[in-house]
């Protein structure tokens, strides 16, 4: 029996390994610093949503559907209210919504300090209008809920 040829393989199977071994192991460190800086950290995969919107596969669709609903029930829950009495040449205020990863929401009116209008009030007025909102699914980065903040205008006529 001629054993050259399992010799042969043997020795290049071995050379061969050899190869792999020689290869250095990329350090855990530099790899998620590698993947931390391709994610984009300013958009994320799937945005907060109501229940009506949940059956919508599009995610503009499903956007569109969210900032909607979370419009009328502001504009909603603020149309009979102080504001318009109080600052009657106030049309429109940005309101800056907070929907946090444990699916509570958090307003807070943005005013511009040129404009003459007692902020402690009017964040006082939304604090008792914008309770008991439905639940909000809050937005998903890489399968993980995430807090996202936008800007929402609100027309107060």
């Amino acid at each position: 029996m001629n054993s050259k040829p399992i010799f042969y393989f043997a020795l290049i199977f071995l050379l061969g390994a050899c190869q792999f071994m020689d290869k250095q192991v990329p350090k855990k460190a530099v790899l998620l610093q590698k993947e931390l800086q391709a994610i984009n950290w300013n958009q994320v995969d799937e945005y907060p949503s109501f229940s009506q919107c949940d059956s919508l596969k599009d995610t503009k669709a499903n956007q569109a559907c969210f900032f909607s609903c979370l419009t009328q029930l502001v504009q909603a829950r603020l149309a009979a209210d102080t504001l318009t009495v109080l600052y009657p040449d106030l049309e429109a205020i940005n309101l800056k919504v907070t929907v946090m990863p444990n699916a509570t929401l958090k307003f807070e009116p943005q005013i511009s300090d040129t404009v003459a209008y007692n902020k402690a009030l009017i964040d006082s007025v939304f604090k008792a209008r914008m309770v008991g909102f439905p639940k909000v699914n809050p937005a998903i980065k890489r399968g993980l809920p995430v807090k996202t903040q936008f800007l929402l205008p609100v027309v107060l006529r």
